[in-house]
């Protein structure tokens, strides 16, 4: 069963990565401006988190992020502070493509799941926005 269907949130996206099947084993490729809108100038991932627990739970001011699942599955919360909707990963070859302004949750971990993340910045404490209602009122402000 392939990942869930594309988000509905606008300017988030469901990627299908390129991937390369081989009898010895499959390959998948992500590539800067091609499979995704940025450069990508940091790569971290999330594993072992216990059973229960979620991450994130904060927006990007500048960031975008592409989010994969390399192993196991878990869903990503999006909220665009009018309207929420959740997107399952579980498939290697399928990315989330988050844009700037979008909140999200990480939650519903497998045993084993890793979430790998590239990102469209270096790591900037000021980029983040922690309080959903300030969130909200950065967006109403965009608008």
């Amino acid at each position: 069963m392939p990942a869930t269907r594309g988000p509905s949130i606008p300017r988030c996206a469901l990627v299908d990565l390129k991937t390369i099947r081989d009898r010895r084993g499959n390959l998948t490729v992500v590539e800067a401006e091609q499979h995704i809108p940025f450069e990508i100038r940091r790569a971290y991932w999330l594993y072992d988190v216990p059973g229960g627990e979620s991450r994130a739970g904060h927006a990007h001011r500048r960031l975008e992020q592409l989010l994969v699942a390399p192993s196991g599955s878990f869903d990503v919360i999006l909220d665009d502070g009018e309207r929420r909707e959740a997107v399952t990963l579980n498939r290697s070859y399928y990315g989330l493509h988050l844009p700037r302004m979008v909140w999200r949750e990480i939650a519903n971990f497998s045993s084993g799941a890793v979430c790998l993340v590239l990102a469209s910045e270096h790591y900037d404490s000021d980029d983040y926005l922690y309080d959903y209602e300030e969130f909200r009122a950065a967006k109403r402000r965009e608008a």
